[in-house]
């Protein structure tokens, strides 16, 4: 047992969860998980069974006495988004996550924590293990792939679930219940790659923007925070001035991540590489103080490469027409919602940039809890592309879930949490995708209801739960499937 969990409570669940750390589970590359999670149903004595794509769906009969009551679903994902710091040694398709305690909070060494969707399976792990339980029938699906644009609940058929109540433990608030998530889109600007060779005079320089907090795309996106992509476009578009040439761009990784660094490596007139320092120093000091409260740690740097002589760069044109493009897309709140205070109606991540030597590609996402706002956005960042002369690409798009405020499992929810802890539990919609939509479609009629216990900074290295947090929800979940054994 890792030593960051020991003597922690509820014991099973983070027996389950330190069990899950063990085993890599990037998106795409859930079949360890999903074979640990059917030897381990079989173990238990359980039913269990993986579709055509690696959902996996285990089954567990009532207390009995229970048997003939609704069938209630739990639900998590699988996958989890693999970042790390990029002085961190890790690899993701072999290496477990290094657990770190601190205090009341469980966080990982230098990488993502994974409880970003690890904690629900852990819990229906815990349950499915726990036999003197109180509930009615249950089941637990397991999805693949959520994180990259929802590809397990997309491709789940229309057979696989018996349940026409779930709850899914994908929510990041512990005291909130949510009945309503946004849906999206992703959509690309791809530039066939141009070159010429560096100038021969020019002096190879790396730039970088480094210490951004980074964050999830839906639940950070109104927080202010630094955006890498658009911060080196503004650094190289002044280095442009100067005369610089690019030779590539690299920032930001996953289409649902607020990007937290970027580099570039820059060919600079060697009679401008004094001014080009100064530039950077008071870009670096610009930059810093717009955003001195929520990047505290902020850094861009300029570094020459004394041994790097030769290279090639892009053609003017095309190192114009990227600067300008990244320049014109919009990124960050797009429209809070009138009917829902402080709730993210459409928002826009500008999320990545990648340079190989055949293209140059950006990566940006849309969200928003209305289907006419998403195709909106969507048209202008694709008309941003479109004048920046990129090819566009759309796709990755997720149905929203419409809030149904007469749900029966809500009512239990909010009258069980009411006892447990004296007030009403908030009841929400959220700025990110979850699973319900894309399932509520597959299944008209699901009664869904999404909780879950606090994180923090999910998606980036400085993932974290809260300890106690998880304690709570645990109690709450058991509460939640012991009284809708009970209600009528």
């Amino acid at each position: 047992m890792s030593s960051a969990i020991a003597g922690l409570k509820p014991e099973g669940v983070w027996k389950s969860f330190a069990e899950i750390a063990k085993i890599p589970r990037c998106s795409k590359n859930e079949a360890a998980i999903s074979q640990f999670i059917l030897a381990s149903a079989r173990q238990l004595g359980l039913s269990g069974k993986v579709d055509a794509v690696g959902n996996v769906i285990v089954r567990k009969p009532a207390l009995p006495g229970r048997e003939t009551l609704p069938m209630v679903c739990l639900q998590g994902h699988l996958d989890m988004v693999c970042e790390k710091n990029k002085d961190t040694k890790h690899d993701f398709a072999k290496d477990p996550i290094d657990l770190v305690r601190d205090g009341n909070l469980l966080k990982a060494n230098g990488t993502t924590l994974g409880a970003d969707n690890g904690i629900a399976v852990a819990m229906s792990l815990a349950i499915m293990e726990d036999k003197k339980l109180e509930h009615g029938p249950l089941e637990f699906l397991f999805t693949i792939d959520e994180e990259t644009g929802l590809i397990g609940a997309s491709n789940l058929g229309s057979d696989f679930l018996v349940s026409k109540t779930m709850i899914n433990v994908d929510s990041e608030e512990e005291g909130a219940l949510y009945v309503g998530c946004a849906g999206g889109e992703d959509t690309l600007g791809i530039w066939k790659a141009a070159y010429d060779p560096a100038p021969k005079t020019a002096v190879a320089a790396e730039l970088k923007v480094t210490g951004l907090r980074g964050g999830h795309s839906g639940l950070e996106i109104h927080t202010g925070r630094g955006n890498a992509v658009k911060i080196i476009n503004r650094v190289l578009t002044g280095l442009a001035d100067l005369g610089a040439r690019i030779s590539r761009i690299d920032g930001g990784d996953k289409h649902n991540a607020i990007p937290r660094e970027a580099d570039a490596r820059v060919f600079i007139p060697q009679d401008s590489m004094k001014d080009a320092i100064a530039l950077v120093k008071k870009f670096n000091k610009t930059i810093k103080a717009e955003m001195k409260t929520v990047e505290k740690d902020l850094a861009i740097t300029l570094e020459e490469l004394p041994n790097v002589r030769k290279g090639k760069v892009f053609r003017r044109a095309l190192q114009k027409k990227i600067l300008r493009t990244i320049s014109a897309l919009p990124h960050g709140v797009i429209k809070m919602s009138a009917d829902i205070e402080g709730l993210v109606e459409t928002s826009t991540n500008l999320a990545a940039i990648k340079t190989t030597p055949k293209a140059v590609r950006i990566a940006t996402s849309q969200r928003s809890s209305v289907d006419s706002e998403i195709i909106e956005i969507c048209q202008t960042v694709a008309s941003v592309f479109d004048l920046g002369g990129a090819e566009v690409e759309e796709g990755g798009g997720y149905p929203g879930w419409k809030p149904n405020l007469r749900s029966k499992i809500l009512r239990i929810a909010k009258s069980t949490y009411k006892k447990l802890h004296g007030e009403n539990p908030e009841v929400k919609a959220i700025h990110a995708g979850l699973e319900c939509g894309i399932i509520g479609a597959k299944y008209p009629g699901m009664d869904m209801v999404s909780l879950g216990p606090n994180l923090a900074d999910v998606h980036s290295p400085n993932e974290r739960i809260e300890i106690e947090s998880v304690k709570n929800v645990w109690e709450y979940l058991l509460e939640i499937l012991k009284n809708a054994a009970k209600a009528k």
